[in-house]
């Protein structure tokens, strides 16, 4: 048995775990001790630290349910979930950018025909979107999947709301044969993440406010086409310059425009990237 100390574990510890047979699962863990004992090492970690790193995991675990992601909260406030995005996302100019997808994302949305109010309740100001998906070469994709959701004129998400048992400002469209996609919905207006938690006191200690810009959320979707998830901004909002989790693209920005009866509307065209031949 090797007498280990600071200088010797890490090696030992890739030692260990050489046998490893799944050869991209071993790459990772090999890259992910590397950079952690790095990390512990640089930073001189006490052991108090190290367990108070311990019971912050913990309680993000503890406080994560089916409502509600915390670690989701916390790789996207660290940056890691737009860097994961933005590096397994480069593509060709003029797609339409990807960003993170958060986490108030539901599966099974409810399905609504062109034209319908996706609010089914939320408080808001009314909203309609319209605009068209196309390919790279301009080319229309007919009937393209769009998942949309957003949050309520408080901030929150439809599964934040502990009394609300029905899907509110979400839906799944499909866009027509020509590309184009309307509907009606609330105005976006800007929002803080759940910060009653670890994630939110982590923030709070480190003199950063949680707050996210005005935006919808779109997961689009076509045969042939890469899916596509991404936000579409408010140009008239305070946060765009500190998202609290740095998901603004300046060409997922766009004017809401106020409409005579103070309604709302907002345009926005996707451009979805080609899958490539295999």
């Amino acid at each position: 048995m090797r007498n280990l100390d600071q200088h010797t574990i890490t090696e030992a510890v890739l030692a260990r775990q050489a046998q490893t047979p799944d050869p991209r699962l071993k790459q990772i863990m090999d890259l992910l001790v590397r950079h952690l004992h790095a990390f512990a090492r640089e930073a001189q970690l006490t052991e108090a630290e190290w367990f108070q790193g311990i019971d912050f995991l913990t309680r993000c675990g503890h406080i994560t349910d089916e409502r509600r992601q915390e670690f989701i909260l916390l790789s996207d406030v660290l940056g890691l979930s737009m860097l994961t995005v933005a590096q397994n996302n480069d593509k060709p100019a003029g797609c339409t950018e990807a960003t993170v997808v958060g986490p108030f994302h539901v599966q099974h949305a409810p399905r609504y025909p062109l034209g319908a109010d996706i609010s089914n309740g939320a408080h808001g100001v009314p909203c309609v979107v319209r605009g068209t998906v196309r390919g790279i070469d301009g080319e229309p994709v007919p009937q393209a999947e769009l998942d949309v959701w957003q949050s309520d004129e408080d901030g929150l998400y439809d599964v934040q709301h502990a009394g609300i048992t029905h899907a509110q400002a979400r839906g799944v469209l499909t866009a027509d044969v020509a590309g184009h996609f309307h509907f009606r919905s609330i105005l976006a207006v800007p929002y803080a993440i759940p910060h009653d938690g670890p994630v939110g006191q982590l923030l709070e200690s480190m003199g950063r406010h949680p707050w996210r810009p005005a935006h919808l959320h779109f997961m689009i979707k076509a045969p042939g086409y890469e899916t596509l998830i991404t936000h579409v901004f408010r140009s008239d909002d305070a946060y765009l310059g500190s998202d609290a989790v740095f998901g603004v693209r300046h060409s997922l920005i766009a004017d809401w425009k106020q409409q005579p009866d103070g309604s709302y509307l907002v345009e926005y065209d996707f451009v979805l990237n080609p899958v490539a031949p295999s």
